[in-house]
């Protein structure tokens, strides 16, 4: 398997100390996180924490009617899994790829020890949950009181934080499952912000024109998430 990457490409990995780097670097494994592959079920006990590099992978919470709505993103700022060493082991979130590329994963029981034994580990960690659990509130305020091309213009800029990349692969029913929404808001919701001349959109495939413009369209949500990850992890800012 050919990787362009190396694990410090996750930035939470990169801001390990050099002693807890070096001994990661003996347990992490490179893997490919193609387009809609599930990394973890919902309601099952992970056998592995992934960190994704050039992937984007969603958490989504699954209804019984067969819906779902996206709670939080985890790109090349963190780590998919903190059930497996926050004691909880399960999860009630499905995580999937959203956004096909690369990553690394570590087996959830080296994840449990580093966790237990390990206090720098432990702070990072800890720091990064907090942030993640910032991100699933503002998520759930956001889905509940803004518009649909609100929400959208929230998604492309989380995607575009961690792509680094002003193109972006995204279908319509991707787009819908990540919202909650119908498939036709989507539509509408996209056309709005082409009009405007914010992005270009095709199916399946959306450039971002006016990244500024998209921030003024938003409503406050990426903006509060993004100051609380670079309040509570400022060393993944400067990686």
């Amino acid at each position: 398997m050919g990787f362009e990457c190396n694990a410090t490409d996750n930035h939470l990995v990169a801001a390990l100390p050099d002693a807890d780097l070096h001994r990661w670097l003996g347990y992490i494994e490179p893997v490919e996180l193609p387009l809609g592959r599930v990394l973890c079920e919902s309601g099952r006990i992970p056998a592995h924490v992934y960190f994704p590099t050039t992937a984007i992978v969603s958490l989504l919470y699954l209804l019984h009617d067969g819906g779902s709505a996206e709670v939080a993103m985890v790109g090349c700022e963190g780590v998919v899994g903190v059930a497996a060493f926050m004691g909880g082991e399960s999860t009630p979130s499905q995580a999937v790829v959203r956004s096909a590329g690369l990553g690394f994963r570590l087996k959830a029981a080296v994840v449990r020890d580093e966790f237990e034994f390990q206090t720098p580990v432990k702070h990072l960690m800890l720091r990064y949950t907090q942030a993640l659990m910032v991100q699933m509130s503002q998520t759930a305020v956001c889905n509940r009181h803004h518009t649909v091309d609100q929400q959208l213009c929230r998604c492309l800029l989380h995607c575009q934080d961690r792509l680094s990349s002003n193109e972006l692969l995204m279908t319509h029913e991707l787009i819908a499952n990540m919202l909650g929404v119908r498939r036709g808001g989507v539509t509408e919701a996209a056309l709005k912000l082409q009009a405007a001349g914010l992005i270009r959109y095709h199916p399946g495939h959306i450039t971002v024109l006016d990244r500024r413009g998209l921030e003024r369209r938003s409503c406050e949500c990426h903006a509060v998430v993004k100051r609380e990850y670079d309040r509570l992890l400022p060393i993944l800012v400067a990686a």
